[in-house]
């Protein structure tokens, strides 16, 4: 059977104590598991001493893990078993070292791929490595400050008028795509704001291809222009944006987080609750500027088009 091995790690910013009292007690996980924050609904039951606890949920599938051995502020084992979608089972570790005067925690899994999956391998290491980097990163705000700073508000259908735009497109690694978003929105805003017949408020980003395997991002960064400039400069494009229904997930919190928004709308799709129009890319658009908002309030929706 094809074997996945995967660790990731975060530097939190609190005493090594305090890290491990978090992860080694089962109720924490309701308040900053990756998968749970996607599927707020999910039946979760925690055993009464805290060591274990099954879930059942639409999005998260069912099964249940257990604490197996424990090593005071430096470890905890526990056995993972799937359910559904599919019965499998896994060997996940944490460990916790003191480091920079905080806590370095690193998050481990051992498991195997049932054989007639051996073709998804590779981007399977991808997706669980991502929502173990989700999961971190929530890990770090519900240690550091008591509560987590991602929230999910589902919008629903509505309709878009559609829009045509002045943009960027690049392909980038997508560990360098937020940097490069920021300089491409901050070119295309300052020069539609020069323009009378822009519509800065409709920004947005267009996804066409996230390679998770090659850590590849596709995508456009756009402002909508009632109409075109002739004179726009060469390293713009321009494009249209097609009337469509669109399904839109909100998201509340800094944009490191935007993950958690993007995973539950591709989980989504993946349960048949929504039905994606083919051949038009997913996109973000935004509630507010980064330029004069707290981080922790920054609005982004995240838009699919459906049928």
């Amino acid at each position: 059977m094809p074997q996945i091995n995967i660790i990731k790690r975060k530097q939190i910013n609190a005493p090594l104590d305090k890290v491990y009292q978090t992860i080694n007690r089962m109720s924490t996980w309701k308040r900053w598991s990756p998968w749970l924050i996607m599927d707020p609904d999910a039946k979760v039951d925690v055993s009464t001493d805290d060591k274990s606890y099954s879930w059942s949920g639409k999005r998260t599938g069912e099964g249940h893990m257990k604490i197996t051995n424990e090593v005071s502020n430096q470890s905890v084992d526990y056995d993972l078993t799937f359910l559904k979608p599919w019965k499998s089972e896994a060997k996940v570790r944490f460990t916790t070292t003191a480091k920079n005067g905080g806590t370095e925690v690193a998050w481990h899994m051992d498991s195997k791929l049932p054989w007639f999956m051996f073709w998804m391998k590779n981007k399977m290491v991808s997706f669980i490595g991502n929502d173990y980097e989700r999961g971190l990163n929530l890990l770090k705000d519900f240690v550091e400050d008591g509560q987590i700073h991602s929230k999910l508000d589902w919008k629903g259908e509505s309709q878009y008028p559609g829009c045509t735009y002045l943009g960027i497109r690049r392909t980038c690694s997508i560990a360098d795509m937020p940097k490069l978003m920021e300089e491409d929105f901050t070119k295309l805003i300052s020069y539609a704001m020069s323009c009378d017949t822009s519509n800065t408020a409709g920004a947005f980003n267009q996804f066409h291809k996230f390679d998770f395997v090659k850590g590849i991002v596709d995508y456009t960064a756009g402002v909508p222009f009632e109409n075109i400039p002739a004179n726009a400069h060469k390293e713009y494009i321009t494009g249209n944006l097609p009337a469509t229904k669109l399904y839109t997930l909100e998201h509340k919190g800094p944009y490191h987080h935007i993950g958690n928004a993007w995973s539950t709308m591709y989980n989504m799709h993946q349960n048949k609750e929504i039905k994606i129009k083919k051949g038009y890319a997913p996109f973000e658009t935004y509630g507010n500027s980064p330029k004069n908002t707290d981080p922790k309030e920054l609005i982004s929706y995240i838009n699919f088009a459906v049928k």
